[in-house]
Parts: C-alpha cells; sequence; structure tokens
C-alpha cells in the first residue's frame, strides 16, 4: 500500500462504518417506537409473522450482497423466484425435497446464465440482469399457463412455511443459516475473500492471479440460486404465483446498501445486511400498524405507500452513502 492511499482509506472506512452502527441503531430506535405507540408490536405474534415473512428478502438479500461486492448488480433476483416458486409449487406434489431441489436448481440456472454472459462474454450486468429479470417473468407466465400454482398440502410442503422448530418458523431457520455461512464465507474463506478483491480491483486481481472469471460466475450463480430458495419460500406461503415478486431487487439493493456495501464494490458486510432487510421490514410493518392505530392522530397510508417508502429510502441510502465515501474509494 502507499504512504499516500492511508489517509484515503481510513477516514472512508471510519465513515462506513458509521452508516452500519448507524443503520443498528435506526433500528433500535424503530423497535423502541413501535413498541410504545402500538399495541402487540412487539408481540410474539408479529415478530413471528415479520421475521418469516422477511426471511425470503433475507435469503435474496445475501446473494445480492455477494454480487455487489464483486462489482456487480442483480436486478433478475425477483423474477426468477417467483419462476422458482411456480416450479417449486409444480413439484410440491412429489414432495418437500423435489420442489426445493427444482426451485433451487431454476434459479441455479438463471445465476450461471446471468454469471456466464459477464464474466465469459464480458456484458454488462446491468443489461444482462435486465434481459433475465424479463424472460423469467414469461418463462414464470409459461409455465404456470398465467395461473396460480396450488401446492400439495398432503406431501407437508407448506410447512416450510407455517412449520415452528423450537418455537422459531422455518423460514427464519432456513435465512438464518444461510446469513450465518454467508457471513463465514465472506469472513474466513479464500472465496470471500476474491469476491472483495474482484469488486476492489478487477485488474490487480487478475494480475495476483485469482480465478475473475470463476468468481464473477460463482456470485452470480450464489445469487440465482439463493433467489430460488426464496420463491420455494413463496411458494410454500402463498402458492405459485407468477405475478409476485415486482420490486424485490429494490428490497435487496436497499437492505444491502443500507448495511454500508458500497456499491461500487470491495467491501460489504453479510451481517450488516442483515440489519439493512430488518430496518426496512420493521418500517414497512410500522406503515401497516399506523394505518390500524386508533388510540391518538394517526396517519392513514395506502398500501401503494409502502412503495413510495421503498423507493425512498432506497434513495436516501445511496445520498448518504455518496456523502460518505465522497473523499474516495478506500485502497484494499
Amino acid at each position: 500500500m502507499s504512504p499516500v492511499a492511508r489517509p484515503t482509506q481510513e477516514p472512508c472506512v471510519w465513515k462506513r462504518r458509521i452508516q452500519s452502527q448507524g443503520a443498528l441503531a435506526t433500528l433500535a430506535l424503530l423497535l423502541l417506537f413501535g413498541g410504545l405507540r402500538y399495541d402487540e408490536f412487539l408481540g410474539t405474534q408479529n415478530i413471528a409473522f415479520l421475521s418469516a415473512s422477511t426471511s425470503k428478502f433475507g435469503l435474496i438479500a445475501i446473494g445480492m450482497a455477494f454480487v455487489i461486492m464483486s462489482g456487480g448488480i442483480d436486478l433478475s433476483v425477483g423474477t426468477v423466484a417467483v419462476l422458482a416458486s411456480v416450479v417449486a409449487a409444480q413439484l410440491s406434489h412429489h414432495g418437500v425435497i423435489p420442489a426445493m431441489l427444482g426451485g433451487v436448481a431454476a434459479g441455479l440456472l438463471a445465476g450461471l446464465f446471468n454469471g456466464i454472459a459477464i464474466a465469459r462474454f464480458k456484458l454488462m450486468p446491468f443489461v444482462v440482469t435486465l434481459c433475465t429479470f424479463i424472460a423469467a417473468r414469461g418463462l414464470a407466465l409459461v409455465i404456470s399457463n398465467r395461473e396460480t400454482v396450488a401446492i400439495s398440502y398432503e406431501t407437508g410442503f407448506d410447512q416450510l412455511a407455517d412449520g415452528v422448530l423450537l418455537g422459531v418458523p422455518v423460514p427464519v431457520w432456513i435465512a438464518g443459516l444461510a446469513f450465518a455461512l454467508g457471513a463465514l464465507v465472506l469472513r474466513f474463506s479464500r472465496f470471500g475473500r476474491g469476491v472483495l478483491a474482484v469488486g476492489g480491483n478487477e485488474e490487480a486481481a487478475r494480475l495476483m492471479g485469482l480465478p475473475v472469471e470463476r468468481i464473477k460466475v460463482s456470485v452470480y450463480a450464489l445469487s440465482g440460486a439463493l433467489a430460488g430458495l426464496a420463491g420455494v419460500l413463496l411458494a410454500a406461503q402463498t402458492s405459485g404465483s407468477p405475478t409476485e415478486g415486482a420490486g424485490w431487487e429494490l428490497i435487496a439493493i436497499a437492505a444491502v446498501v443500507v448495511g454500508g456495501t458500497l456499491l461500487t464494490g470491495g467491501e460489504g458486510s453479510i451481517l450488516n445486511t442483515l440489519t439493512g432487510v430488518l430496518l426496512l421490514a420493521v418500517i414497512l410493518n410500522m406503515i401497516n400498524f399506523e394505518n390500524g392505530y386508533t388510540d391518538g392522530p394517526h396517519l392513514t397510508l395506502g398500501s401503494y405507500w409502502q412503495t413510495i417508502v421503498r423507493g425512498a429510502f432506497l434513495l436516501a441510502v445511496v445520498v448518504l452513502q455518496a456523502q460518505l465515501t465522497r473523499r474516495g474509494p478506500a485502497v484494499h
């Protein structure tokens, strides 16, 4: 590292640490405010519902975090999850395992297509994943014949959404395990270090002998597989609906960025991404509680306000990150 790089690195790292810790502090304050204002906001039933329904977004956010840390973007995760939900719903009549494997495989294939097109053919991630976004939506409509695909309750597939293990919903166990594994891989594995190196400086990573193309293909494959798993949970919760998934990619990007991950790549955290997922989920949950609040002055916000809040939230986070990193990128 050159002597002139160090003064640039330290303030940027310090500022992004403030951003990630600020997200955690904001989450704590919102939970406190919600618990004081709304009845049952911190009740067991609401917490279980919120955590279970948020699990699928958490899975997508993990994959998105690895993609963004590598310097890319994946706009296809929402419709890939929808495609996987349709596949999983159709296979649910053959058992839980075939349904899960089918849904994850559908996502994995979409991710591999993205990765190969981007890494091997040097195409722009934005363009490739946007094409996959469109194609996956169309394929889901074709496979489902434009109708919701009913799941099988006889095989117990619905227990992936409704089941409880040791008092914790099954989707929370699945997402929690994925977050734990993702954090360990990023922190301690050669693959995790390679992702950060490629995102920080691709040419330098190539000169260091890192398999840049393989890493790129791997992060998109991982993103697709996790989107597929999220689709499996979606199918177990609501059946295989080809019209779901709108805006899921924005939720994932917002959650990743609010945790301090650089949109330019090279730095990020899986655990801070979890904070971002929970923060956005709590904000949207508070809107629902505010609509039903009757004990004093309150705001009445329609369902479309959730979309507005998501967009405003993402914009605010991007502006904040731009301000925090104005002095220049960190050197890795």
